[in-house]
């Protein structure tokens, strides 16, 4: 090891010494004779140095960047998380805003305060209670559809039992009143979790997937028309003489955050067209939207070909003032057929008189 380090010693001294005589022979060349020599040298020899250097150079200013961008990536990251959550709660509080409009008395609104236990998946806490108005069996709805029934209150808040609960029934109906059922949480494991079933249904009555399941009114608790869901198909059961089908909910109630209860009163005065109401506004807005669109478009088509006949206006004057023949122009897809009209050129005779001649006939010769 010491022979090694000693002939590596040696070997980096006669380089020493070989640059230094280098140099000093460099430095008393002649200037036309150094050139030549300094340039090779930079093309064979540094290049590589070079070349080294200036990566070392990138990947330094890159670490010393990587900090700097990472922080404005996490924040660009934030703020959009950010924009996502508060465009979802404005869709939410105005779906309520609407869902209140269109009730317009009878209901008390409410915050859903949810849990993070086991059994919180089958109920939660409403921050509402009695001095509001809330009473025990009062349904629990959202712009969606129904959430649940409250099932216990106090003065200043009350719980709710949603439709999750295995114990939760409520009578349901296919929004035309072709078939009646009981609508209850599908218990079952894996893709079904978080399904409803309606059971009951008639052997005879079949109802398409996609069919809008509403409650039907009967049994005194929840009023008609409140949407539950949508069908998604027929399930085999033990039952021969009647069908079950699944529902996939038209709100969960995981996803809520501000419901509204129904006093008695409201609720036995009934509920009729008030998610209908909403499904053809929803429906007209999209009308609207499409409507103006397509005037816009309309108005835009009309702007081009009144510039296009603009343009061949200016184009035929300036071709008549020069005296040349005129051309016509090719049709396009957003020009305007014009009626060919003759064209009429006025000419003064010595009475000061102006009488009209058709392009076709000769001027009279130049004097």
């Amino acid at each position: 090891m010491a022979r090694a380090g000693s002939a590596n010693s040696r070997l980096d001294r006669t380089c020493l010494v070989v640059c230094a005589a280098l140099s000093l022979i460099a430095l008393v060349l002649p200037p036309p004779v150094r050139e030549p020599i300094a340039g090779w040298t930079r093309r064979t020899l540094l290049a590589p140095m070079v070349m080294l250097q200036e990566r070392a150079e990138l990947s330094r200013r890159a670490f010393l960047d990587h900090d700097t961008i990472m922080r404005k990536r996490d924040s660009v990251a934030l703020r959009g998380m950010t924009m996502t959550a508060l465009n979802a709660e404005n869709d939410r509080l105005r779906g309520l805003m609407g869902l209140g409009s269109r009730l317009r008395w009878g209901f008390v609104p409410a915050e859903a305060l949810h849990g993070s236990g086991v059994r919180d998946e089958f109920g939660v806490t409403l921050s509402a209670g009695s001095r509001a108005g809330v009473q025990r069996l009062s349904p629990v709805v959202a712009p969606e559809g129904l959430i649940g029934v409250v099932d216990n209150v106090d003065p200043t808040m009350s719980h709710a039992m949603l439709w999750t609960h295995p114990d939760f029934r409520v009578s349901a109906m296919a929004e035309d009143a072709s078939a009646f059922g009981i609508v209850q949480a599908n218990i079952a494991n894996g893709p079904r979790t978080y399904l409803m079933e309606m059971r009951g249904v008639p052997y005879r009555t079949s109802i398409k997937p996609g069919t809008m399941i509403v409650s039907s009114g009967l049994g005194g608790v929840y009023p008609r028309g409140i949407p539950l869901g949508q069908v998604v198909g027929e399930t085999k059961t033990n039952e021969s003489w009647a069908r079950t089908y699944l529902i996939r909910p038209a709100v969960f109630p995981a996803n809520v955050a501000s419901v509204m209860i129904l006093r008695p009163d409201r609720a036995s005065q009934g509920v009729d067209n008030v998610w209908s109401i909403g499904a053809v506004a929803d429906s007209t807005v999209r009308r609207i939207v499409v409507a103006g669109d397509s005037m816009a478009r309309r108005a835009a088509l009309a702007e081009a070909q009144a510039r296009q006949a603009a343009q061949d206006s200016v184009r035929g004057d300036s071709l008549r003032a020069a005296g040349a023949p005129i051309a016509p122009s090719a049709p396009t897809h957003d020009s305007v057929p014009v009626r060919a009209i003759p064209r009429l050129r006025i000419h003064r005779d010595s009475v000061n008189h102006a009488h009209l001649r058709r392009d076709s006939t000769p001027p009279p010769p130049a004097n």
